[in-house]
């Protein structure tokens, strides 16, 4: 008998549906380019990029949770500086308080990553890369990160401060 394989959308619901999820998110610039990470399984498009991060475990600080995520979607090594801004993130049946801080690299290497909760077939994040804000803006609202309608600049992002309101 032949299994049947969840789809990445079946295994994010599944994961991570119908729960309220804190979540850590990092921003990081470098050469007036924001670290991005593409994700399937996620929106209408089932393409959507948003700054590296993830899940916080109990027992984790906001912190040390942001150090593990980036490590694993992103392999870079960092230090998670002040906490930006707050953004509640609502798709149902995905619910989210992200935490957005600043990072600074401390080491490692660029590559694309895994997300440790997923299997191996159903593995979302697509890729990793470093963006110009214009490529960043030129994707439809669905298929980039909210946070983005509110901004129209590269400091726009760093400027973000308190709870965002939800567009």
């Amino acid at each position: 008998m032949t299994q049947v394989l969840d789809s990445p959308r079946e295994e994010v619901l599944k994961l991570y549906g119908n729960r309220l999820r804190l979540r850590v998110c990092g921003l990081y610039c470098e050469d007036d380019r924001l670290l991005m990470v593409r994700h399937r399984g996620i929106g209408p498009t089932d393409t959507f990029w948003c700054p590296p991060g993830g899940g916080a475990q109990f027992g984790e600080t906001a912190p040390e949770a942001l150090v593990r995520e980036f490590a694993e979607e992103t392999g870079l090594d960092i230090e998670a500086g002040e906490l930006l801004f707050v953004n509640e993130f609502m798709q149902p049946p995905l619910h989210a308080m992200e935490l957005f801080f600043s990072v600074q690299v401390t080491g490692g290497t660029l590559r694309q990553g895994i997300d440790p909760e997923m299997s191996l077939e159903g593995q979302i994040i697509q890729d990793v890369r470093l963006m110009a804000f214009d490529e960043i803006k030129s994707y439809p609202p669905e298929e980039v990160h909210a946070l983005f309608r509110q901004c129209q600049t590269l400091d726009d992002v760093f400027r973000l401060r308190g709870y965002l309101p939800q567009p």
